[in-house]
């Protein structure tokens, strides 16, 4: 979500960092219920980054197929494919499945980024993609929108998917506690930084909003939503 994706992080979490080990732990656990589902055979990456799925998705997917452009952020080091979501160099129908994760926000054009999505899927092959709702700006100046879940099912449904799956990641509680930790990391410097205080802070804090989260989970504050949609026959 916006940071540098790492090989491991705190309780072997991929891609966390003592201020977003929480939503790393949720997404990668929804992730890999909704990959036994839909993904499946060559998958495209769209967004791919450092691949920080790969190991999780290894056991569903035959072939993680990458693409990222040119200038992104964590480099082309890991991409099988540098080009753009909306011109991928490959044939009609080249995949079995697709992912992409907290991509759709940084895109100028996300229904452009859909089609193109939809050309390259097989017919009956899945997408799954997680989106943001709440979330603070990330990866600036390319940080250009946040999705309600009406709008991603009117995105999907008008490309030529149908949205077979579309959940909430988390509630109030979640969103908050995640918030308020990457504000205290704004002060993590100095002797606050030496001595990890900030860091500990943070997991407590985090570790509260998961458990209110259990209590109360009004969804409609969610951080993220995780989307599975099938490319109609």
């Amino acid at each position: 979500m916006g940071e540098p994706a790492q090989e491991k992080g705190l309780f072997g979490v991929v891609n966390a960092s003592a201020k977003n080990v929480l939503v790393c732990a949720i997404l990668q656990k929804n992730l890999r219920g909704i990959a036994g589902r839909y993904l499946r055979g060559r998958m495209i990456d769209i967004g791919c980054g450092r691949k920080p799925y790969k190991a999780l998705l290894a056991p569903y997917v035959d072939e993680h197929v990458g693409v990222d452009h040119a200038d992104c952020i964590h480099g082309t080091q890991h991409a099988d494919l540098v080009a753009s979501a909306y011109d991928i160099p490959v044939d009609d129908a080249s995949f079995d499945s697709a992912l992409c994760s907290a991509v759709l926000e940084h895109l100028e054009e996300p229904e452009q980024a859909l089609r193109e999505c939809h050309r390259v899927l097989k017919p009956g092959a899945c997408a799954v993609y997680s989106v943001p709702f709440i979330w603070h700006l990330h990866e600036e100046p390319r940080d250009f929108y946040r999705f309600t879940k009406y709008s991603l099912q009117y995105l999907f449904e008008k490309t030529g998917f149908d949205v077979v799956e579309l959940r909430a990641l988390s509630g109030f509680w979640v969103t908050f506690g995640q918030l308020f930790t990457y504000n205290l990391h704004r002060f993590n410097r100095g002797p606050l930084r030496w001595l990890r205080i900030i860091d500990a802070l943070g997991l407590v804090v985090q570790g509260c909003s998961y458990l209110l989260d259990k209590l109360d989970r009004t969804e409609r504050w969610t951080w993220m939503y995780l989307v599975a949609a099938r490319k109609r026959s």
